[in-house]
């Protein structure tokens, strides 16, 4: 769960479909979602044997209109926006001037704007920081927050879910590839909705949808999930997913404490040849320097044998929370950000930061009474 004040959460559109369902609500990105539908085990099979249904309306949506859209953009992120074709996209990070990450934005080039997703929980400050650079720049920041929610399929059967939803060859597409979609659900009552779809990955595909179609296009990917064995996913089992990734979130496993090569995001979320960004400076002298201090790992715990199953005895494991510290040879070496049980593979595992001398791959460390190993993720081949 977030290190959220749950007093002062987001309702989302869905929340009470949930509820309803019985699923277990939570706070994630400073939202109200769902912990679990009731059983996390069988959710992460889902997303690993067949499809998972993610509700993941806690984004931002803005849009930048204008003659000097690309250039803008390209001055201030730390990926290269200006070499964009249309319908595709890339992830980049807004750095303030020491290089600290202050949000991580997915940016679209459409032919007549640049559309980025982002964190509805930094939303009012995210507009802030950008209008903030357009100055001499014929640029029009638009935010669309209102006008999108976004719902997410994930599994080995998506591509065949998207081709019978849309008739869209997903197979053929490049991840980060958005367009515009109809939904087609006769016998919904009406004959399609209109979605933004982007193919994430292989095996990843997200729903962008009008509010007032959410609760319809949710109840049609259900259907669709249910007959290719799967069916909806909570944050639980997605966190335990994303551990397994390697795949490191924003708000938990990064944010304006780190800078990007401690984040371990310099290979994915930066291009060094894009000319000058904000942080650009901080950003390039580490690289050159070609080491930090500390840096984003991922942690593997010991758990115990499950003797009945003959397996790992991760169900009843303790998971360690976030802010956890974590001992190296008796002295502090760092915490946790996030830790998850994770059944495909079991295992209790982590994402922490370290100090460089207890990083590496293979060290054993303690948090508390139990010990874990710097292990590489993804975990096993995952993606």
């Amino acid at each position: 769960m977030a290190l959220t004040d749950t007093t002062s959460l987001l309702d989302t559109p869905l929340a009470e479909v949930h509820r309803a369902a019985g699923a277990r609500m939570g706070g994630w990105f400073g939202c109200a979602l769902p912990d679990d539908f009731g059983d996390v085990r069988e959710e992460q099979r889902f997303l690993n044997e067949s499809i998972g249904l993610i509700d993941e309306t806690y984004r931002a949506y803005l849009s930048f209109s204008g003659p000097d859209r690309v250039r803008y953009l390209n001055a201030i992120l730390t990926n290269n926006v200006k070499e964009l074709a249309i319908g595709s996209g890339n992830t980049s990070l807004l750095l303030n001037p020491q290089g600290r990450i202050l949000a991580e934005l997915q940016v679209f080039a459409l032919p007549d704007r640049l559309f980025c997703v982002s964190f509805a929980m930094i939303r009012a400050r995210l507009v802030g920081w950008l209008e903030k650079y357009i100055i001499m720049d014929d640029v029009t920041l638009t935010d669309e927050s209102d006008a999108w929610g976004t719902l997410a399929l994930e599994g080995p059967k998506v591509g065949d879910a998207v081709r019978e939803l849309t008739s869209v060859d997903f197979g053929v597409l490049g991840d980060m590839t958005c367009m515009d979609v109809a939904v087609r659900h006769a016998e919904r009552g009406r004959s399609a909705i209109a979605c933004r779809v982007v193919r994430v990955s292989a095996v990843g595909a997200e729903f962008l949808a009008a509010p007032k179609d959410l609760l319809a296009l949710w109840k049609i990917l259900a259907d669709t999930a249910a007959r290719a064995g799967g069916g909806a996913v909570g944050y639980g089992a997605l966190s335990a997913q994303r551990l397994v990734q390697g795949v490191a979130w924003f708000g938990y496993d990064f944010g304006e404490k780190q800078i990007p090569h401690e984040a371990g995001l310099q290979d994915s979320h930066i291009s060094y040849t894009k000319g000058c960004y904000t942080g650009q400076e901080i950003v390039e002298r580490v690289r050159s320097r070609g080491q930090v201090n500390r840096r984003r790992v991922g942690l593997r715990f010991e758990v115990g044998a499950d003797v009945e199953g003959g397996g790992v005895g991760v169900a009843g494991a303790e998971v360690p929370a976030g802010g956890a510290v974590v001992m190296h040879g008796g002295v502090e070496a760092g915490y946790i950000t996030r830790a998850a049980r994770s059944y495909f593979p079991a295992a209790v595992l982590a994402m922490a930061y370290l100090r460089k001398e207890a990083a590496a791959v293979g060290t054993v460390v303690s948090c508390g009474e139990r010990l874990a190993t710097v292990v590489e993720l993804p975990l096993g081949g995952a993606t």
